[in-house]
């Protein structure tokens, strides 16, 4: 099972950028689709991106499709999340996970702590 640490999130105004970053622990991560979810205040978890999709091509929800680019360094078990045009909406925890499209592969990961993502004038 794979562990994630999360990091780069931070206070950014409405249409600036931020980059997060996740660093994966474990022997698997070049064999799995890995991607980025986030959770809201007072919303459930939702799935924001991912390396892997029954497409082909990365998923991305369509509130952050053409702003948000999910990438993967298998050389140093990292996964990034550039995250362009912020929202207010955009305001999260955000976190890494093993995944398939929108879903979480619970079995193949666990959920680390997170990085805040604050959008706010």
């Amino acid at each position: 099972q794979l562990s994630f640490v999360e990091s780069g999130g931070g206070l950014v105004q409405p249409g600036e950028s931020l980059r997060l970053s996740c660093a994966a622990s474990g022997h698997t991560f070049n064999a799995v689709a890995v991607g980025w979810f986030r959770q809201a205040p007072g919303k459930e978890r939702e799935g924001v991106s991912c390396t892997g999709n029954s497409d082909g091509r990365p998923y991305y929800a369509d509130s952050v499709k053409g702003r948000f680019t999910v990438s993967k360094d298998g050389s140093t078990k990292t996964v990034y999340l550039q995250m362009d045009s912020l929202k207010f909406d955009d305001t999260a925890v955000y976190y890494c996970a093993v995944c398939w499209g929108p879903t979480p592969l619970s079995d193949w990961s666990s959920w680390g702590q997170g990085t805040q993502v604050t959008v706010s004038s």
